[in-house]
């Protein structure tokens, strides 16, 4: 048996090499890994082993012997408690190339392929203020609302004022609700005793126009002095153009419910990529990075490289931006996508936009794809955006029998797209490059564009 070179409660002195999936920082001591909260490559500090596994251990920093030179001060007040952004104390040309050297080391090490060519990272001018969509858990601290984020690993409730990689009319938000809810003292949901009528308030907002959508989200039918509510949020925030109550009695972890009142205005607001318009409802799934979403999506046009005579499989299409997307320059576009709530913003959203060069198909990828392809219909180009688990076996197995000349890979995952490159190259598929994006600035997070050409065509 292997002894094992830590002991829990003990310190010891360990240079930061990596960064893992979560954007801890990796060291070792004797060869054995340990994942260090808030660890970037090139510190070297003293660590106290707080949790020891069989085969790795987690620290955390007790002490700096030299701090990394890629180590900032971060802007915001609460990064090293707040989990939604878990690398802002890593400089951002240094993110980017850490999210870059993931890609390429999941591409060799799971998918064992050597020779495929990935770009740099593209990345954003202003990494700030990018997301349009927020979810502000709501808390009770020392008999006063609290309104944040969860504290990393917890469902405790970070009290903030801002934050600084969503949208800036949150801040309006935040002060409104606040004031609201203690003003009129209205009772917080807490998940512990499944009581309680606020859980979250949630809103989205228009980048092309401003429109602000906002959900609050309750454990129950009666929200008490809504009409108040609604006329506070309407003088402090004027471009409210829409605001929704949200039923969910559940007691789950799941943000929302299915049932939507629309307590002010419209029910959707609309936003675009580039001239595309999109109805967005409460439900709706949007990328939530507007500006790094049109250049994730011209990549993958680009690598389609459509001349107008193709027929184009988008599988996992969700509301249908891709296949939007792709119609322009396709002959015809088939979407699949297993949510249901989804197709019929995908056929909205076509409608909306005057395509009529694309067809959707509600259903599970691995049942729906074999199913159109046994009925004849053929893809020359096929594009696949599937969720962070990756592709089934099946599908991929399904798109190489059709034999496309080309596959465009979009992928949230390195990992699960590493699995399926090695995957495809077994099926007679050649990885020839990869273009990250950065959808998520100071998150461990990373989206990939790949092109995939067939070997025979090569």
């Amino acid at each position: 048996m292997v002894s094992i070179p830590v002991k829990e409660g003990s310190i010891y002195l360990i240079e930061i090499e990596d960064l893992g999936d979560s954007g801890e920082g990796i060291g070792r001591v004797d060869g054995f890994t340990v994942f260090v909260d808030r660890g970037v490559p090139k510190d070297k500090v003293y660590v106290k082993i707080i949790k020891l596994k069989k085969n790795y251990a987690i620290g955390e920093i007790v002490d700096f012997i030299e701090k990394s030179p890629y180590r900032i001060k971060e802007n915001c007040l609460i990064a090293d408690k707040c989990g939604g952004c878990q690398i802002q104390h890593i400089d951002y040309d240094y993110q980017l190339a850490l999210k870059r050297k993931k890609v390429k080391s999941v591409v060799e090490r799971i998918g064992k392929l050597k020779d495929v060519k990935i770009h740099d990272v593209i990345g954003m001018n202003k990494p700030y203020r990018y997301r349009n969509k927020a979810q502000f858990p709501l808390g009770m601290k020392d008999g006063k609302a609290i309104i944040g984020f969860y504290k990393k690993g917890t469902h405790e409730v970070v009290d903030t004022d801002s934050c600084l990689i969503q949208h800036e009319v949150n801040d309006k938000v935040i002060k409104v609700f606040k004031r609201f809810i203690n003003e009129k003292k209205i009772d917080i949901y807490d998940e512990k005793t499944g009581k309680g009528l606020l859980r979250h308030v949630l809103t989205r907002v228009s980048f092309a126009t401003g429109d602000l959508m906002i959900v609050v989200i309750t454990n129950g039918d009666n929200l008490p002095y809504k009409d108040e509510m609604i006329k506070e949020i309407l003088k402090e925030i004027p471009q409210t153009k829409s605001i929704i109550q949200n039923i969910n009695k559940r007691r789950t972890n799941v943000i929302l419910g299915s049932k939507c009142i629309t307590l002010y205005g419209e029910d959707k607001i609309m936003d675009y990529i580039e001239d595309l318009k999109f109805e967005i409802s409460p439900l709706s799934f949007f990328q939530v990075n507007s500006i790094q979403t049109v250049k994730l999506y011209n990549k993958a046009l680009e690598y389609a490289n459509l001349t107008g005579n193709e027929v184009v499989f988008d599988i996992y299409c969700g509301i249908g931006t891709i296949s939007l997307f792709l119609s322009r320059r396709a002959k015809k576009v088939y979407g699949i996508e297993v949510v249901e709530s989804a197709i019929e913003d995908a056929r909205r959203n076509a409608k909306l936009n005057n395509v009529k060069n694309v067809e959707f198909f509600v259903g599970k990828a691995e049942k729906v794809v074999p199913e159109i392809y046994n009925k004849g219909l053929k893809a020359d180009v096929v594009v696949v955006d599937p969720p962070r688990k990756g592709c089934e076996k099946i599908v991929l197995e399904t798109i190489a029998n059709m034999a496309p000349k080309k596959i465009v890979y979009v992928s949230c995952k390195p990992s699960t797209l590493a699995r399926d490159l090695k995957i495809l190259d077994e099926l007679g598929y050649k990885t020839l490059e990869i273009q990250p994006v950065d959808m998520f600035p100071h998150t461990a997070h990373v989206e990939s564009v790949v092109l995939i050409k067939r070997k025979h065509s090569l």
